[in-house]
C-alpha cells in the first residue's frame, strides 16, 4: 500500500507550498494529461494518466512509496476523493483543495451560486440532469463527453434556457460563452466544461439565503394547497382535482428532483404545480386553452417552472420526452393504455365507477404493472355547525412496474 496519498486540487493558479512539497516527495503521480505536464512533477516519479479511477486507485494502493493525485478544482466536490476512499482500496488521503470548477464558473459569470442546484451529467444520468434544468431556475451542470452542452440543449427542446458555458477553466484555452439552449447543439464544445443553466428570474433571496440550493421552506406549507387557491383563477375543479385526492396522488407517485412528471388533463394546474413544488420537472397537458392558461397562472403564482403543452391525448404524447411518473387526470382507459406503452415507473389515475376502474386496472395489468385500487371518500364539514357541505367518492388506481430499478 502507498505510504501516503495526497490529492491536490488544481484550478490553474500557482500551486501552494503544501502542494509543491507533496509533489516534490512523490514517487507516483496520477492525473490528466495537462496535470502530468506540470514542471513541478519529479522527473523520476511514475506517472499514471487518469482514465478509469478504479484502475488508478488499485495501482496507487499497490504502490510502495508516496503517491500524489492531481485533479481539477476541488477534488472533494464530485471528485476523486470519494473513489480513493472507497473501502475496497483502503487508502487514507490528505487533500489540498482548490477552487471548485462550479465556483470558478459562477465567478466568471459574476453570479452568486448559493441558490443553484449542482448536478453531474454523464450519459447514464443525462436525462435526470436535464430534468433538474427543466424544473429549477439556476443549475450548474458538470458535464462529461457525450453529455455536454449540445446534448443538454437537444433534450431541453421546447424549454427556453440560457447557457453560460465555461470551457477548460484555469487553462490558457479557457473560454466563456453565453448562448440560448436551442443554439448550443450548433457548436462543438471542448471538455472539460461547466454549464450554468438559467431560466426565469434569478436573484439572491431577500436578505440572503440560509441553505444552499433550493430553499425547501419557500412557499406555503403543505404538499397540497386548498382548492380555493386554484378556483381563484376562474372555473371549478374537476372530479380528479380535489385537495384530498391530490394528496393521495402525490403520495402514490412521489415526484422528486430529477424526475419528469406528466400531468395529462391538467385542468386547473393544481396537481402539476404541486408536483413542481416537490422539485420535479413537469409537463402539463390539456386539450383546452383555458386549462393551459390556468395551469401557467398557477405555476407563476407559486413560483415554479413547468412546461404546458396544449393538445389531445394520446396523440400529443408521442413527441414528449420519457416520463418517470404520470398522473392521468382525463382521457380514460385509452390514455392510460397509451401512457403504459411508454413504461413510466408509476402511473396514477382515478375512476368514477367500479366498472371503469376494473377496465383500467386490467389494461395496466396486461402491460405488466402491479395494480392497486382504493375507494376514497372525502366528506367536507362546516365546523361551525359540524354539518356536511360536500362529499366526493372516487376509485384511485396506481400502477407500478415491479422490477424496474429507481433511476440513479
Amino acid at each position: 500500500m502507498a505510504d501516503r496519498v495526497t490529492v491536490i486540487g488544481w484550478d490553474g493558479s500557482p500551486l501552494t507550498e503544501a502542494a509543491r512539497a507533496a509533489l516534490g516527495a512523490a514517487t507516483l503521480v496520477a492525473g490528466a494529461a495537462h496535470h502530468l505536464a506540470l514542471p513541478e512533477i519529479p522527473p523520476a516519479a511514475e506517472r499514471i494518466r487518469l482514465g478509469s479511477l478504479a484502475l488508478a486507485a488499485r495501482r496507487i494502493a499497490a504502490h510502495r512509496g508516496t503517491a500524489v493525485v492531481l485533479a481539477d478544482g476541488d477534488p472533494g466536490f464530485f471528485g476523486v476523493v470519494r473513489t480513493l476512499r472507497a473501502p475496497e482500496f483502503g487508502l487514507e488521503v490528505e487533500v489540498v483543495p482548490a477552487v471548485s470548477s462550479v465556483a470558478a464558473a459562477f465567478a466568471r459569470a459574476g453570479m452568486p451560486w448559493d441558490d443553484a442546484q449542482v448536478v453531474v451529467a454523464h450519459p447514464r444520468t443525462l436525462r435526470r440532469a436535464v430534468n433538474v434544468c427543466r424544473a429549477h431556475t439556476k443549475v450548474a451542470v458538470l458535464t462529461a463527453p457525450g453529455a455536454g452542452p449540445a446534448e443538454l440543449g437537444l433534450l431541453l427542446d421546447g424549454v427556453h434556457r440560457t447557457f453560460v458555458i465555461c470551457e477548460e477553466l484555469g487553462t490558457e484555452r479557457e473560454q466563456v460563452s453565453v448562448v440560448t439552449s436551442d443554439k448550443a447543439p450548433d457548436h462543438t464544445w471542448r471538455d472539460p466544461n461547466v454549464v450554468i443553466v438559467i431560466g426565469g428570474p434569478v436573484g439572491a433571496a431577500e436578505g440572503g439565503g440560509w441553505i444552499a440550493g433550493r430553499d425547501p421552506g419557500s412557499g406555503p406549507r403543505g404538499w397540497v394547497q386548498p382548492d380555493e387557491e386554484y378556483v381563484a383563477y376562474g372555473g371549478g375543479l374537476g372530479e380528479g382535482e380535489t385537495q384530498l385526492l391530490r394528496a393521495a396522488q402525490l403520495a402514490r407517485l412521489g415526484p422528486r428532483v430529477g424526475d419528469l412528471v406528466w400531468d395529462i388533463g391538467c385542468g386547473s394546474g393544481a396537481f402539476a404545480t404541486e408536483a413542481a413544488r416537490a422539485g420535479a420537472a413537469v409537463i402539463a397537458v390539456d386539450r383546452t386553452g383555458e386549462a393551459c392558461a390556468r395551469t401557467d397562472a398557477a405555476a407563476r403564482r407559486f413560483g415554479v417552472h413547468l412546461q404546458v403543452v396544449r393538445g389531445t391525448a394520446p396523440h400529443v404524447l408521442e413527441n414528449l420526452p420519457e416520463p418517470d411518473v404520470v398522473r392521468v387526470g382525463g382521457g380514460g382507459a385509452a390514455v392510460v393504455s397509451a401512457v403504459a406503452d411508454r413504461r413510466p415507473q408509476r402511473i396514477v389515475t382515478h375512476a368514477a365507477t367500479r366498472d371503469e376502474a376494473e377496465l383500467v386496472g386490467r389494461d395496466l395489468t396486461e402491460h405488466g404493472y402491479r395494480v392497486e385500487c382504493a375507494l376514497l371518500q372525502s366528506v367536507e364539514l362546516d365546523t361551525r355547525a359540524w354539518t356536511e357541505t360536500e362529499r366526493n367518492v372516487v376509485f384511485l388506481l396506481t400502477g407500478e412496474l415491479p422490477q424496474r430499478e429507481a433511476p440513479r
